[in-house]
């Protein structure tokens, strides 16, 4: 049997020893090499070519986001990221590792954990790291600076819901999973703001990291993300994004976002299913969604849902997916209008609120 090759990267000489044995428990496993700083994770990386490397975000010498930007640049490898940050400024690090091409992250063990959870949860998730194929990706590609987003959104200005039809759109929906950090700022940063429709998204993020993802990425772009509020209307101030906050469903009922704690569906909560589900009850054809990257099987009967009530749906494609199970599952259901590229989805979703051909703009 071949083993996982893994990289241990953590200044702290306790956590990377509990690391170490952990990983080293398991038969399936093998650590080659452990490092203390950013720099040496580079070089190790580079000489070993290992198949999984745990990474902190908060190194001596070169940062994790550092070590992250580089490696996937010059010598992609799955990264775990393995971290303790809680505080606003590090959890930013860690959305922009993600963003920079880290595959997931898990938090480091408090010793408050049921005897042996968090040593299947760091198992678990290295085998699932193991086995995604990460491609090159060039920091300078998720980097674009405001003259060519102001670019971007120039091309497609003047947008409204389409003109002349009986049932213009009124949302756009969004899932994503593993990976979906990058292809959510990929996606909204190809929209033009301030958006006409309101937007909603879920993305599967554990709860010690997700406490303040959407701050990060109301920084991203030119659109205002938040979370959700229980309560608030659907319709609001255009260029309004809101997520799902950590741990809790959302849901669209009689023209207002609602909060819910009902039980997880695919083990998550909130789920992307609960959400389209819901829009595609509320709106029918008025919505359209997009599901994206990620591990399992959540979101696709929810895009079903939503392509049965008419509204529009999108998927995106395998190369372009860190991870093919969502966007694959809903493809196999039928429940995908177009399959296309992570770079396309945004711009298909723009266009199905452009004015049509022959309609009138005013």
């Amino acid at each position: 049997m071949t083993k996982i090759r893994v990289i241990v990267v953590e200044d702290s000489v306790t956590v990377r020893k509990r690391l170490v044995e952990v990983l080293g428990s398991d038969e399936g496993i093998e650590v080659i090499a452990e490092a203390e700083d950013g720099k040496r994770a580079i070089e190790l990386c580079r000489e070993l070519r290992p198949d999984v490397v745990t990474l902190d975000m908060m190194l001596p010498v070169m940062t994790g986001l550092a070590a992250t930007e580089y490696i996937m640049a010059y010598c992609p490898t799955p990264i775990l990221i393995v971290s303790a940050s809680t505080n606003r400024g590090e959890l930013f690090r860690t959305y922009e590792a993600l963003a920079a091409g880290a595959v997931d992250v898990l938090d480091k063990p408090t010793g408050e954990e049921p005897d042996g959870d968090w040593e299947h949860r760091l198992l678990q998730a290295v085998k699932m790291v193991a086995r995604i194929k990460v491609i090159t990706h060039p920091r300078a590609r998720l980097g674009l600076g405001s003259s060519q987003m102001r670019a971007v959104s120039a091309t497609t200005t003047g947008m409204h819901p389409t003109a002349g039809s009986a049932l213009p759109l009124s949302l756009i929906a969004l899932g994503a999973s593993t990976g979906g950090p990058a292809a959510i700022v990929e996606v909204l940063r190809s929209l033009p703001a301030p958006f006409p429709l309101p937007i909603l998204f879920v993305l599967h993020i554990g709860k010690p990291f997700g406490a303040a993802f959407a701050d990060w990425l109301d920084g991203q772009t030119d659109h205002r993300v938040s979370f959700a509020v229980d309560g608030e209307a659907l319709v609001g101030p255009p260029g309004r994004v809101r997520m799902a906050p950590p741990d809790q469903h959302l849901v669209v009922r009689g023209g207002r976002l609602r909060l819910t704690s009902t039980p997880e569906r695919h083990s998550c909560r909130p789920s992307v299913d609960v959400l389209f589900e819901s829009i595609a009850v509320e709106m029918g054809a008025q919505c359209a969604a997009c599901l994206m990257t990620g591990m399992g099987r959540d979101g696709a009967s929810g895009l079903l849902a939503i392509r049965t009530a008419g509204g529009s749906t999108l998927a995106q494609d395998e190369r372009s997916s860190v991870v093919f199970g969502m966007p694959r599952e809903a493809i196999l259901l039928g429940a995908a209008e177009r399959v296309l590229r992570l770079g396309e989805l945004g711009p298909a979703l723009a266009a199905l609120v452009a004015p049509r051909r022959g309609d009138d703009p005013r």
